[in-house]
């Protein structure tokens, strides 16, 4: 089973984490299964940039994004070569270290 790392996040995961995940997942599923909560506003239908990572280690292990994520992508704030939407970005054989941006464009958050 491959190993995720999440960088630490100053509000998200303070301490860093890292924890095993399936292969054939998403990366989004993984973290809120491991009690890391990425807000994902349109509840992981591809709809918004909340969810929003930076694949720092194994990025090119995931298969490519479709037209709608890189379209989605554009929008994010703080988008990098390796940005995904993790809720579309489905987790393969090789480990992931995971960066959550600092911030997102979601103007309401149902969680504050």
């Amino acid at each position: 089973m491959p190993k995720l790392t999440i960088k630490p996040h100053e509000v998200i995961c303070p301490e860093g984490a890292e924890f095993e995940a399936e292969s054939g997942g998403t990366i989004l599923d993984a973290a809120l299964a491991n009690d890391i909560h990425i807000e994902h506003a349109c509840e992981k239908s591809c709809a918004c940039t909340t969810c929003h990572v930076i694949v720092r280690e194994g990025f090119y292990s995931l298969e490519e994004a479709e037209e709608n994520e890189e379209d989605y992508l554009d929008k994010a704030w703080g988008l990098e070569p390796e940005s995904r939407l993790s809720c579309q970005a489905k987790i393969a054989d090789k480990d992931l270290v995971i960066e959550i941006p600092k911030y997102t464009i979601n103007m309401v958050s149902e969680e504050h």
